[in-house]
C-alpha cells in the first residue's frame, strides 16, 4: 500500500530497518529489547518495567518477519526458561508478567501471548526448519495450541477457548473476552497446522471471531471496548472502570482487520468496521487523541499510546477501498515517528507491525 501510495522503496525499506535498529539494537533510550548471556534475550515492557507474553511473542513475530534468527531463538529460550509453567494449574502455559531477572508477578497466562507464540513459531519452523528442544519450533506452536483447547487450567475449570462459542477468553475460566485478542486470521493458519483433530476446532474459532467482532464495535465509529461479553456488549471490570470504554488494547482491532484483510478471504463485515474507524479517526485531532466512549465521545484522559493509535489506524486502511480518507491516515503515519520515553515498547510494536504490513512485508511463512 505505501508503494501504491506514492513512497518510494527505498524511503520504505530504509524506514523499516531503522526502525527495526533502535528497537532492537540502537541506544538504552531507544531500544526494548535486552540480550542476556550468550543466547538469551528479552524484550521490556519499558512503561511498566517488566517482561510480557505479550512482548515476548510480539518480538519472535518480528524477529521472524525480519529473518533474525538469533534474535528469535533467544527470544524463546528466555520465554521456555522463565515464563513456561511446567507444573500446577496453569502447568503448560506461560506466566503472562515476569520481572526482568525472571521472577514471576503473575502465576496466570494472557491468551494472546500463547496465540502470537504459537503463529511465531510455526513461521519460524518453516523458514529455517525445525532443531532439538527447546527450538523444535512446529512441535512447540502444536503443544501450546493443544493446551490452549484441552488442559485449560484445573483451577479455573476451562480452557483458554470457550467451548460452546469458540471465542477466545480474557483468561483461562473467564466468562468474557477482549475483542483485540481476536485473530480469525491465525486461526485459518492454526486449523492447518495444529494437531489434526483440532483442526475443525480451529475453522470454527475463525468463524465465530469473524462474527463476534461485528457484535463488539461500534455500528457508527467502528470503536470496540478493551474487554467485552461473549455477545459483544462492553464489560465494565470491577477493578478499572476504563475497559468497557475504547483505550489501549481495542486499537489493535484496527490493525487485526488490516492484516486479516490481506491474509485470508476479505470479511465485508470486518471491512466495514475499518472503513468506520478509519473515518472516526480522520475527524480527530491526531495532535489531541483520548480515551473515547464508543460512540465517539472524548473523554478527559488523553491517549496514553498516541503513536500506536495512529499506526493502528493506518493498518486499518488495508481493508478500505482507495479513498482520501484512507491516504490521510497512512500519511498521518508515514509522518509519525517512533515513540522515545518510558512508554516507548506498545507504540513502537504497533507502529513497526504497521510499517511491516502496509509495505507488504508482513508475510505468511
Amino acid at each position: 500500500m505505501l508503494r501504491e501510495f506514492g513512497y518510494e522503496d527505498r524511503a520504505i525499506e530504509g524506514r523499516i530497518e531503522a526502525s527495526w535498529q533502535a528497537m532492537f539494537y540502537g541506544p538504552e533510550d531507544r531500544r526494548i529489547y535486552r540480550p542476556i548471556g550468550e543466547d538469551l534475550g528479552q524484550v521490556i515492557d519499558t512503561g511498566n518495567g517488566d517482561v510480557r507474553t505479550e512482548g515476548m511473542s510480539y518480538g519472535m513475530m518480528m524477529a521472524v518477519q525480519m529473518g533474525d534468527k538469533d534474535l528469535f531463538d533467544r527470544l524463546w529460550r528466555w520465554a521456555v526458561k522463565y515464563m513456561y509453567r511446567s507444573e500446577g494449574p496453569y502447568e503448560g502455559y506461560f506466566a503472562w508478567s515476569a520481572n526482568l531477572d525472571g521472577t514471576l508477578r503473575a502465576e496466570g497466562p494472557a491468551p494472546d501471548g500463547e496465540e502470537y507464540f504459537a503463529l511465531a513459531l510455526f513461521f519460524a519452523s518453516h523458514r529455517w526448519g525445525d532443531e532439538p528442544a527447546p527450538l523444535d519450533y512446529s512441535a512447540a506452536a502444536r503443544r501450546i495450541l493443544w493446551n490452549c483447547v484441552h488442559k485449560g487450567a484445573e483451577a479455573e475449570g476451562q480452557p483458554m477457548w470457550d467451548e460452546m462459542s469458540a471465542l477466545i477468553a480474557f483468561v483461562p475460566g473467564c466468562p468474557w473476552s477482549d475483542p483485540s485478542y481476536h485473530l480469525p486470521h491465525f486461526y485459518e493458519l492454526f486449523a492447518a497446522w495444529a494437531e489434526p483433530e483440532d483442526r475443525a476446532f480451529w475453522k470454527r474459532a475463525a468463524y465465530a471471531s469473524r462474527r463476534y467482532l461485528p457484535r463488539a464495535c461500534h455500528p457508527v465509529t467502528g470503536l470496540a471496548p478493551e474487554y467485552a461479553e461473549f455477545d459483544g456488549r462492553a464489560h465494565r471490570a470491577n477493578w478499572d472502570y476504563g475497559h468497557h470504554l475504547f483505550y489501549s488494547d481495542s486499537y489493535r482491532v484496527a490493525a487485526n482487520i488490516g492484516l486479516h484483510q490481506i491474509w485470508s478471504d476479505p470479511d465485508p463485515e470486518l471491512g466495514a468496521i475499518a472503513s468506520r474507524i478509519v473515518a472516526f479517526f480522520d475527524s480527530q485531532d491526531p495532535g489531541d487523541l483520548r480515551m473515547y466512549e464508543l460512540d465517539g465521545t472524548p473523554l478527559e484522559e488523553p491517549a496514553l499510546h498516541p503513536v500506536g493509535l495512529v499506526a493502528t489506524t493506518a493498518m486499518a486502511a488495508l481493508a478500505v477501498p482507495d479513498c482520501p480518507v484512507a491516504r490521510r491516515a497512512v500519511e498521518r503515519f508515514w509522518g509519525t515517528s517512533l515513540r522515545t520515553g518510558a512508554r516507548r515498547y506498545y507504540d513502537n510494536c504497533l507502529y513497526l507491525f504497521a510499517l511491516l504490513a502496509l509495505s507488504g512485508n508482513y508475510r505468511v511463512y
